[in-house]
């Protein structure tokens, strides 16, 4: 038996989790990704047995099986459709705001539908204008009685159209840069909000992503989250804490692809062999397999940091990191998958050119894997650390 990291309740729920990834979403994969649709059966499959609930605490509905196990099962759903993987990889970004900053009163009337999987959330930070400098957002949310206005777009917004709460940030102060950014949370329904459009991708095919417009759209005043001013350290908190779900998504990327280019090794011979015995391919093998076991350990300690209660400041290097390689390691390993399957691997019939493309995002969204890079070096810096040159003139 391979040493296992996660205890046995965690490993009957990952089994759970990897049943119903092969047997219900793998045969589903290659339609999601040419229909372009989103996968309502998916989502259906998700409540029925109750995964969205690994996201969320058991006063609110949930598991309370803490954030490794929530990891784990993107990364289980992600082996074989990264679109499904990254349904369950949304619900908890689009409801992360509430879970850190919202009042009591805020999350017992939001978080048990979404922890149900009756109600799909969004995470709306970005804009056209402003990906990474959040300082440059143009939407704004002024103050108007018992209600704020909301007036403005986000851009690249996944879920849109098909979540029904969105946690969405904007200035209440356009005259400050990051201090004038607040959260609130934003129903579907509500008057003057609309998705304007949904944007065609390269790979996650399956999932939406789109363009929402705030036209004098009139929120309560009580689905603010925290204070005015609160939305960047809001944001900042929730990205520490959900670029591991992307991480965890390209990890089961890495994984699927490595899984899937083994067995293609073993059966197609050439020179008279398996071409798993060829030197050159063995090599490739081994170093994807090492590759992705690698990224399987950064990740892993990020979700037992968490649920072992490290503090914030501890999340942002360890997060950023399980982030910057768990998605490099995705793209790198689909791209030597692909070479496996030489001819084979670059058309549709096969999984691993979907898995390619799929891979792609993993370095783009949540933070590109530029910045996760200026994050880690800026977080080093902060430390103090016993220095081989000290004492040295």
């Amino acid at each position: 038996m391979p040493w296992e990291p996660l205890t046995g309740e965690q490993l009957e729920i990952r089994n759970l989790v990897r049943s119903l990834a092969r047997e219900r979403i793998a045969p589903r994969a290659a339609e999601i990704d040419s229909s372009h649709e989103f996968p309502w059966d998916v989502v259906e499959l998700f409540r029925e047995h109750e995964l969205f609930g690994l996201l969320f605490e058991e006063q609110y509905g949930g598991a309370g099986t803490g954030t490794l196990l929530a990891l784990v099962a993107i990364e289980e759903v992600s082996k074989v459709c990264a679109t499904s993987g990254l349904i369950l990889a949304v619900q908890d970004l689009g409801s992360l705001a509430l879970k850190l900053a919202g009042t009591e009163a805020q999350k017992e009337r939001f978080l048990p539908k979404v922890a149900s999987g009756e109600r799909l959330t969004a995470y709306a930070l970005t804009e056209a204008g402003s990906g990474s400098d959040s300082a440059a957002m143009r939407t704004t949310a002024l103050r108007d009685g018992d209600e704020y206005v909301l007036d403005g777009s986000k851009r690249f917004i996944t879920n849109a159209a098909v979540a029904s709460l969105y946690t969405v940030f904007a200035k209440t102060d356009p005259g400050e840069g990051h201090a004038g950014i607040s959260a609130f949370v934003v129903e579907a329904e509500t008057p003057g909000f609309e998705v304007a459009r949904l944007e065609p991708k390269m790979g996650i095919a399956g999932s939406t992503t789109g363009e929402l417009v705030f036209e004098g759209a009139r929120i309560p005043a009580a689905n603010l989250l925290g204070e005015e001013g609160d939305g960047f350290k809001i944001a900042m908190r929730v990205l520490d804490r959900s670029r591991p779900g992307v991480a965890a998504q390209g990890l089961g990327i890495a994984q699927g692809a490595t899984d899937y280019a083994l067995d293609y090794a073993r059966s197609r011979e050439t020179m008279g062999k398996p071409i798993a015995e060829h030197q050159i391919i063995a090599a490739k093998l081994a170093d994807m397999e090492t590759q992705t076991e690698a990224a399987r350990g950064l990740l892993y300690r990020f979700g037992r940091m968490v649920d072992e209660g490290a503090p914030d400041a501890e999340l942002t290097k360890a997060s950023a990191m399980a982030k910057l390689y768990c998605t490099d390691t995705a793209m790198w390993v689909t791209t030597e998958a692909v070479q496996i399957l030489g001819g084979y691997g670059y058309i549709k019939e096969y999984p691993v050119e979907r898995m390619m493309r799929d891979a792609k995002i993993t370095q783009i969204y949540e933070g590109t894997n530029e910045i996760q890079r200026i994050v880690i070096a800026r977080e080093m810096l902060k430390e103090s650390r016993a220095s081989l040159l000290a004492g040295v003139t």
